[in-house]
């Protein structure tokens, strides 16, 4: 099972590739010449942001206000740039896994590559490990976030992405303005 270890990264970050509607994203991370990048699903991405300010969030009210997590993302942290390159995805990623190392005061973030889960012979699934600080993971959280919101428009009916063309909206029952009419 290769393991891509980061503790700490120079630089973790969500990132997509493509048009609204037709992105591929990615997680990176990149350390002492080392870039390590995995494909995941964008609803992945939403939900790690989500996962992350949740952690953060519980960590910060169990301590009290004591824990060094920032309430938001430290502007000095901010990453707006592109994707590292070459963008070579080393997997695909199944399942996520987020702890807090009080210790270190740490967020420890896991990727596992996706895997079948009737084949017993399968080799055991990579891992994207990365250890970050709180304030790294809040600006990581910030950019996700961003990454997400800045697909297709939502449908003011359903929410659902409106497309250069339009959609068949569930709430008219299908029924398009542009199909005719008086």
């Amino acid at each position: 099972m290769p393991v891509f270890d980061y503790d700490p990264p120079e630089r973790f970050v969500a990132g997509a590739v493509g048009q609204p509607g037709a992105r591929a994203f990615f997680l990176q991370a990149r350390a002492k010449g080392r870039l390590t990048t995995v494909g995941l699903e964008k609803f992945q991405v939403a939900a790690l942001a989500e996962r992350l300010d949740e952690l953060l969030d519980e960590v910060l009210r169990m301590s009290g206000g004591t824990a060094q997590v920032p309430a938001i993302a430290p502007a000095d942290l901010t990453d707006n740039g592109p994707l590292d390159l070459p963008i070579d995805a080393e997997f695909r990623v199944g399942t996520m896994a987020l702890g807090w190392d009080p210790e270190a005061s740490q967020v420890v973030i896991e990727a596992q590559e996706i895997t079948d889960e009737d084949d017993e012979d399968a080799p055991e699934p990579a891992v994207l490990r990365v250890r970050v600080s709180a304030g790294v993971a809040r600006a990581f959280t910030k950019r996700a976030q961003a990454l997400v919101a800045a697909g297709r428009p939502p449908c003011p009916l359903c929410g659902q992405p409106l497309d250069a063309e339009g959609h068949i909206c569930v709430r008219l029952n299908g029924y398009r303005a542009s199909q005719g009419g008086s």
